[in-house]
């Protein structure tokens, strides 16, 4: 397997989150309340914090993906799933090249993560 395209996807990625999650928390710093707002601006307000917040956790959970797969580039072990040990196809890499697990593996994990949420959620 060629390593080089991943690698650069990868920096390119890392790159990418890192001026996303910069722009979110300056946009964050920067947002003023307004001293006197109705209900309405603050549901408004309220939602837009929410939703960044959302985007940033995404953001940051996945640029630690990507830094995760660039030191298994390091120490040799890119491609490998974490979980089982077995490759992970070059067709999954190429379409999520930040990915730890085979596609078995993270189906498990999503099945493992839908239950949590399930029961989460039934309470």
């Amino acid at each position: 397997m060629e390593i080089e395209p991943y690698i650069k996807r990868l920096l390119a990625k890392q790159e990418e989150l890192t001026a996303d999650i910069a722009r979110l928390e300056r946009e964050g710093r920067q947002a003023r309340e307004a001293e006197v707002q109705d209900p309405i601006d603050v549901v408004n307000s309220d939602t837009g914090k929410a939703e960044a917040f959302e985007e940033s956790t995404i953001d940051y959970a996945t640029l630690k993906l990507v830094r995760e797969a660039l030191q298994r580039i390091e120490q040799g072990t890119y491609g490998i799933c974490i979980d089982c040990g077995e490759p992970i196809s070059e067709a999954r890499l190429s379409a999520v090249p930040w990915t730890p697990y085979c596609r078995n593996d993270q189906e498990k994990h999503d099945r493992e993560a839908c239950e949590t949420d399930n029961r989460g959620g039934a309470r």
